[in-house]
């Protein structure tokens, strides 16, 4: 089966450790691509994160880089590469190499093989600390049960999606922790898949208790009132009868006269 193209998006903060190699291994997962592009964007990293980033950017070597002036975070990292990608099917994936880049061609074949416009992965064994695992598992079926949503693993951040249902996507603080919800609402097909997932082996990791736990709740509230109040606007428009006149609507004089 031939693969549809496919931009792939990493946000990176103070990952210099890991940009070269998982930059090796996301080379070698989608060599089975035709045609992709891996977009790396920095969130105003502080270590040599963007020095490691340039290297990467020789002519032809399919990576890219963007870098905010200012630490704006994860979600504003995503939607950015995301709308600066190129190619028909966007993917992400975390920069601390706790995810699998062989994984994205099995994410985008599923999506093919089934109808889907976003497969999202399920991390079958978490490789993180038992407090990590915890908050995470309360902090999703929190989101589950007040946005009456069913997802298996909203916090894991590698996908494939259709790169038109990216602009329907709110540019919202930590709304990628919502992207299976957000993205149903505007009537997409979303499934799942099981993916691996890997111990951090560099680095340190942005997320504890404070900003993945109460941030996730507090945000789930915002979400239910979101989807409460979705509208779809997918009408359908009656074609013309033969020889159904088209002439131009008119004013009366007296009605322009009254509208002023």
């Amino acid at each position: 089966m031939s693969l549809p193209s496919l931009s792939v998006v990493i946000p990176v903060r103070n990952e210099e450790p890991n940009v070269l190699p998982l930059a090796r291994e996301v080379e070698a997962a989608l060599a089975a691509i035709p045609n992709w592009e891996c977009i790396w964007v920095d969130d105003a990293s502080t270590d040599g994160t963007r020095a490691a980033l340039r290297r990467l950017c020789v002519e032809g070597s399919g990576h890219r880089v963007l870098a905010f002036p200012e630490h704006r975070g994860q979600t504003a990292a995503l939607l950015a590469g995301w709308r600066a990608a190129r190619l028909e099917f966007v993917g992400a994936l975390d920069g601390d190499r706790q995810n699998d880049p062989a994984d994205l061609p099995r994410l985008l074949a599923a999506a093919v093989e089934s109808d889907l416009d976003m497969v999202n992965g399920v991390r079958v064994r978490r490789r993180d600390s038992w407090v990590r695992r915890v908050s995470s598992r309360i902090a999703n079926e929190f989101r589950n049960r007040v946005t009456g949503d069913r997802v298996t693993d909203v916090g894991c951040s590698i996908r494939v999606l259709r790169r038109r249902l990216v602009e329907n996507i709110p540019v919202l603080r930590n709304m990628h922790r919502f992207l299976p919800t957000l993205v149903r609402m505007s009537g997409a097909r979303v499934g799942e898949l099981p993916v691996s997932h890997r111990p951090r082996v560099a680095g340190r990791t942005k997320y504890g208790i404070g900003n993945r736990l109460w941030v996730g709740i507090v945000d789930s509230l915002a979400v239910q009132w979101m989807t409460k109040r979705a509208i779809r606007l997918d009408t359908t428009e009656e074609p013309r009868l033969p020889g159904d006149p088209t002439r131009p609507t008119t004013i009366a004089v007296e009605e322009v006269a009254h509208l002023a």
